[in-house]
């Protein structure tokens, strides 16, 4: 597998090809729970995450997903990504300061088309703008926290696909 090159991307993906069956692969992930690690299989969604007592807060998860449209073929499609409750709660923050700033956007052009002080709002928009980058930081620091974790899990699940002859797209 690739190493991840692009610094601009949250949350990298892959993917990857197995000449074996969904039904093998699943058999090898579902026996493959070993310390740090916790490995949970949904069907054919398989999460690797590390157990509470080596979790903090910025610990990433590995969503695996198998798809296959031929026989003896299996596509790994794999997603590192946070804990999914902090991806939402900073999805929704984000969501916020976006909607707020459109907010303060339209009664500034309002206020200013009644030839009032726009300087509040103006403050307000450029406040907002301020936190968006801030919380864009906090999202970067959060994956270069998590990065150690994240090689972790990556050498991890090559270790079980090890004898399989996968191959990167």
């Amino acid at each position: 597998m690739s190493d991840f090159t692009n610094e601009i991307v949250l949350r990298p993906r892959f993917e990857l090809s197995a000449p074996h069956d969904i039904e093998k692969l699943n058999d090898i992930f579902d026996g493959a729970a070993k310390e740090p690690f916790r490995v949970k299989r949904i069907d054919e969604h398989i999460y690797i995450r590390f157990n509470p007592a080596a979790t903090n807060f910025w610990s990433p998860q590995l969503h695996l997903e198998l798809t296959s449209f031929e026989k003896g073929i299996t596509k790994i499609h794999g997603l590192f990504g946070p804990n999914p409750t902090l991806w939402t709660f900073f999805m929704f923050l984000h969501f916020g300061v976006g909607t707020l700033f459109v907010i303060l956007g339209i009664f500034a052009y309002s206020k200013h088309s009644l030839g009032h002080d726009v300087t509040p709002w103006i403050v307000g928009m450029v406040f907002l703008v301020i936190l968006w980058f801030t919380l864009y930081a906090f999202g970067r620091l959060g994956k270069s926290k998590g990065k150690g974790q994240m090689d972790q899990i990556k050498s991890y699940m090559n270790e079980l696909l090890s004898d399989l002859e996968v191959k990167v797209h």
